[in-house]
């Protein structure tokens, strides 16, 4: 299963108990489709960069989950019809990656540190000529 975070901008003008529903209808839409609730957390109302439907403030709330992928298709469904919803974003968490059991930590360490200061500083042109490729200089 993978990890996902889920934005809901909710109508501002909502009674709690409709609230309640709208979060526990998204719970069960998430376990209905084979995943768990890792976290939930309302994190208030705030203005809107832009009105929707007339309104200048949403109630957010993000809800970290895991689930599979085909799931999160039935969640998007059930959350653009559904008239508490104002927005809402379901983005994939990436996760670091870990190192591997059993393998020497200072192995590990070895493998990553340049061996002297020339090589510092070979990277440090690298990525000085990335930058410059990201960001052009202005055109005269």
């Amino acid at each position: 299963m993978r990890r996902y975070e889920l934005m809901l901008v909710l109508r501002p003008d909502l009674a709690d108990d409709k609230v309640q529903a709208a979060l526990e209808r998204t719970a069960r839409a998430i376990a209905g489709g084979g995943g768990q609730i890792v976290k939930q957390a309302p994190w208030g109302r705030r203005r809107l960069a832009y009105p929707i439907d007339h309104h200048r403030e949403g109630s957010y709330y993000v809800i970290l989950f895991e689930a599979p992928p085909t799931a999160i298709a039935e969640l998007e469904r059930g959350l653009l019809i559904s008239e508490e919803v104002l927005r809402h974003l379901v983005t994939r968490v990436e996760r670091p990656v870990r190192a591997a059991r059993g393998r020497d930590a200072e192995a590990d360490e070895e493998v990553n540190l340049p061996a002297d200061d020339e090589e510092l500083e070979d990277e440090q042109e690298l990525i000085d000529e990335s930058e410059s490729e990201a960001a052009p200089a202005a055109i005269d």
